[in-house]
């Protein structure tokens, strides 16, 4: 199928980027990478009246360190660039190992960091691992700049804080603790779909004992899935059998999946549980090797 008419506007600064979305509102959409949006546009499923194309706004692209030890990456970035940075498995391993999972990687060429957050695909890897990373994103409009957490940022299925007239221009990663455990899993049907279940987490150890951790699961709701009660079960625990089979189960019952022709709810609720267990497990058993 063929897209819908469109407008289509090429600016070369984010003002007048900004500007163009401030006069068309609802009517326009933002484009990136366009691995999401021109299928969807392909198939009727958008139909956007008009198309305002990032790619010639100089310094939205880019990966960098932050003052306090943390990461800016500009929302243009390529996620093959952010695969193939040098730097990236150190300074933050989980988000290291989440990208590869993304898709094939003829779509990490042109897909955009910032394309996949506010597309917000609740099944997708790198809304979970942003929200499992505490991550911020700042927002430019023609009034200026906001800044939103990425917990507070996914509202729904597709639908996120960023307004009709906003652009996403940075994320902004706090810094790596050295010695966190991390780890980052999923099930999906087959290598680059989209994940049926998959789980992204960190937890903070002072000997053997965890002191803080976040957990959060993709694919089993409208948008990333915390599962705070589990990580108030690690709290001030070992990450032993017990422990760790005691937060499959709060995972379990925690979880409100929907069912679709990929899987049911209970499949999903199942998944979820046994997948953390799996996680945390792996995690420390590749700190024990010396490999976190």
């Amino acid at each position: 199928m063929k897209p819908a008419p469109f407008d289509y506007y090429c600016p070369e600064t984010l003002d007048e980027a900004a500007g163009l979305l401030e006069q068309h509102g609802d009517d326009g959409k933002v484009l990136a990478g366009g691995q999401s949006l021109m299928p969807l546009m392909s198939l009727r499923l958008a139909r956007p009246s008009v198309i305002v194309d990032l790619n010639r706004v100089s310094g939205l692209d880019g990966i960098g360190a932050n003052g306090d030890g943390g990461l800016h990456i500009g929302a243009l970035t390529r996620q093959r660039a952010l695969e193939r940075d040098a730097g990236l498995p150190a300074r933050n391993p989980l988000l290291a190992a989440a990208v590869p999972l993304i898709g094939h990687f003829q779509i990490r060429n042109r897909g955009t960091v910032g394309g996949s957050l506010v597309h917000a695909d609740p099944a997708a890897e790198l809304p979970a691992v942003t929200v499992a990373l505490g991550a911020d994103f700042v927002l430019a409009s023609a009034g200026g700049e906001r800044v939103v957490s990425a917990d507070e940022f996914y509202l729904g299925y597709m639908a996120t804080a960023c307004e009709a007239n906003e652009v996403l221009t940075e994320i902004r990663v706090p810094a790596w603790k050295t010695g966190r455990l991390w780890a980052i899993d999923e099930v999906s049907r087959r290598k680059g779909d989209f994940a049926m279940v998959g789980v992204a987490l960190w937890a903070d150890m002072d000997g053997s004992t965890c002191t803080d951790s976040r957990i959060t699961l993709f694919g089993v709701g409208g948008r990333p899935v915390r599962v705070e009660k589990a990580e108030q079960r690690l709290h001030g625990a070992a990450l032993d059998d017990a422990t760790l089979k005691e937060v499959e189960r709060i995972v379990f019952e925690e979880l409100e999946p929907d069912s679709d022709i990929h899987a049911s709810a209970l499949y999903r609720r199942e998944v979820g549980g046994v997948l953390t267990r799996r996680a945390l497990r792996a995690a420390a058993e590749r700190a024990t090797e010396g490999g976190a």
